[in-house]
């Protein structure tokens, strides 16, 4: 091995070395957090359903800003997998999010979603694939316990041949921290 490729590595941990021994100034601004990170929750929800011959599950992790006690808004992004003796489908999207809280306990929501939809088929003539885009508008209402929120939503633009949800109306329970 020549020696310029013994020097490197070398010369780079030379370099690095004053780094690893500075102070950092203890200044009101380092200590003071962010406060637009302050107001920012993650969390999302996960959903599992199974019964004879069929499964599905979804993940959606979020992230909402809290204007303040009453309104919020953020994004995120979803995967849901389903599956029904010959029939497959996945879905990946994503979604912005809208929340007001009228009274504490109360949860009203809209979550505009766009989701690539790909189902497969397999027909004893043949598989048959489908891959398409298609929209979301969930409103919803929700009881609010804190960091847990459960209730219903209803798909306005829901499309009985297109929509990946079998059903307009779906319970919900999400959790933010």
């Amino acid at each position: 091995m020549p020696f310029k490729y013994l020097l490197l590595p070398f010369i780079f941990c030379i370099l690095q070395t004053p780094s690893a021994f500075a102070q950092v100034e203890d200044s009101p601004a380092a200590s003071t957090p962010n406060p637009f990170w302050s107001n920012v929750r993650f969390g999302g929800s996960l959903g599992l359903g199974f019964g004879n011959g069929y499964f599905n599950g979804s993940l959606a992790p979020s992230a909402i800003y809290d204007f303040n006690q009453y309104a919020s808004a953020g994004i995120g992004i979803s995967g849901a997998y389903a599956k029904q003796n010959n029939f497959k489908a996945t879905s990946v999207g994503g979604s912005i999010i809208g929340m007001l809280r009228p009274i504490r306990a109360i949860q009203l929501s809209a979550e505009y979603e766009q989701l690539n939809i790909s189902r497969r088929y397999e027909l004893d003539g043949g598989n048959r694939k489908d891959t398409y885009w298609v929209p979301a508008l969930f409103l919803g209402i929700g009881y609010n316990t804190g960091p847990v929120v459960t209730g219903i939503r209803y798909d306005v633009l829901h499309d009985s041949q297109k929509s990946f949800y079998s059903n307009a109306l779906m319970p919900f329970v999400s959790i933010y921290f």
